[in-house]
């Protein structure tokens, strides 16, 4: 059985209109932040982009070897690895010019190291294992792991990736339209953008101060996270349509907080029950899956703001009083 609107507005469960002030001011912190961390990020030399970019976009080697360790593995310097990297046959200026800057990231509590590397070939990966295994080794015999990524392969995936965001944003804007009307569609692509957007300002952040790369995966977790997004942005416009045919005693306003107040709840529990597998990736998925977990977490937090708080509110810039 239904519940009537009278029902919900007696009780509302929450007030976009009397706190939208509020909800522009968080969100458009957010945004700022987001918007500070690409700038910070754009002008590490180490970076030069908005986005730490991982193998995937940037092309070249990746090396992953895990420790040989009988119980804990002993602490070691990235800068140690980068040092005995950048010695490493002096006399071929070709092959120290690849290795003078690599990148060397020490995982799961020092028991696996990742380095990277512009392209190498097989000989020249198997030098780099030689080489550091007097400073890092032993290594276990099967826990070798080598990647190689070409310089036009790496290109092309983000401009993919690029056309692929705006084709997802562009479907959504014209599905909203014909189902809604064009103002709901432009809220929606709004709300889109800030979901997006703060999801990569965080992993901005990320990037300067814990050097967390963004790979194909987390393009995977940004299209996941605008599909995520648009889902409960429906539900919430859907409900609006219904009151706004049923109910003509209250203003638009009102309407809404009542449409919001209604798919809380649901809103609410959906989120729970999608955070609940991704925390189970962040905790035992390993560091493969780690960041694309992390940054889905994210989208759906951040999203289900969007959708409950920061549209309706959005909304209501149209609405008389």
């Amino acid at each position: 059985m239904e519940l009537s609107t009278e029902t919900f507005i007696k009780k509302p469960k929450i007030s976009i209109y009397r706190n939208r002030k509020k909800v522009w001011i968080a969100s458009g912190l957010a945004v700022f932040l987001s918007i500070i961390g690409f700038i910070v990020s754009s002008l590490d030399s180490s970076i030069r982009l908005p986005i730490r970019p991982g193998l995937d976009f940037t092309g070249g080697t990746q090396i992953r070897l895990e420790r040989d360790c009988d119980n804990k593995c002993k602490q070691i310097s990235t800068k140690v690895i980068s040092e005995e990297l950048s010695n490493l046959s002096l006399s071929k200026n070709e092959l120290s010019q690849k290795f003078f800057g690599a990148r060397v990231q020490l995982l799961d509590d020092y028991n696996s190291l990742s380095i990277r590397v512009p392209f190498l070939s097989a000989s020249e990966s198997k030098v780099v294992i030689e080489s550091i295994e007097n400073v890092a080794g032993p290594f276990k015999a099967g826990g070798q792991y080598i990647e190689n990524i070409g310089p036009t392969l790496g290109p092309q995936l983000l401009k993919t990736t690029l056309i692929s965001l705006f084709a997802a944003f562009a479907c959504v804007a014209f599905y909203i339209s014909i189902r809604f009307d064009k103002k709901f569609s432009f809220y929606a692509l709004l709300a889109l953008v800030h979901d997006v957007l703060i999801v990569c300002g965080i992993f901005s952040w990320l990037g300067v101060y814990l050097e967390v790369e963004a790979n194909s995966l987390f393009a995977v977790a940004l299209l996941t996270i605008a599909g995520y997004s648009v889902n409960d942005t429906v539900v919430v416009f859907d409900r609006i349509r219904e009151i706004n045919k049923q109910e003509n005693s209250f203003n638009p306003s009102q309407k809404i907080d009542i449409a919001v107040s209604a798919t809380l709840t649901r809103t609410l529990y959906t989120s729970g029950t999608t955070l609940l597998p991704l925390c189970a990736l962040i905790f035992f998925g390993g560091s493969t899956l780690y960041w694309f977990a992390i940054a889905l977490a994210l989208g759906v937090i951040i999203g289900s703001w969007s959708s409950i708080a920061l549209v309706p509110s959005l909304l209501t810039l149209n609405q008389e009083n």
